[in-house]
């Protein structure tokens, strides 16, 4: 538990100062009160992407691997079938 904390708080940094930066960069330019607006941005978009990441990340974990699960087993299918 501790290190999907972890990985949420560090994943959640990262793409969000990554994308408000972008997002504000383009919107509004590099204006002289640039780093006010994307701190307040940033923090924002953070306080909002944890909780997301916390909640939907192990939903999505377990559709990813329902998906490759499936796909595997078709694929073990196919290769029993061929020899």
């Amino acid at each position: 538990m501790k290190r999907k904390i972890a990985f949420a708080l560090i994943m959640g940094v990262i793409t969000t100062g990554i994308i408000s930066f972008t997002v504000i960069s383009v919107n509004i330019g590099f204006k002289p009160n640039f780093l006010k607006i994307w701190s307040k941005s940033w923090g924002l978009a953070y306080v909002v992407a944890l909780p997301t990441i916390l909640i939907i990340a192990p939903r999505i974990q377990k559709l990813v691997d329902y998906l490759f699960d499936k796909q595997d087993r078709e694929v073990s299918k196919d290769t029993s079938k061929n020899q």
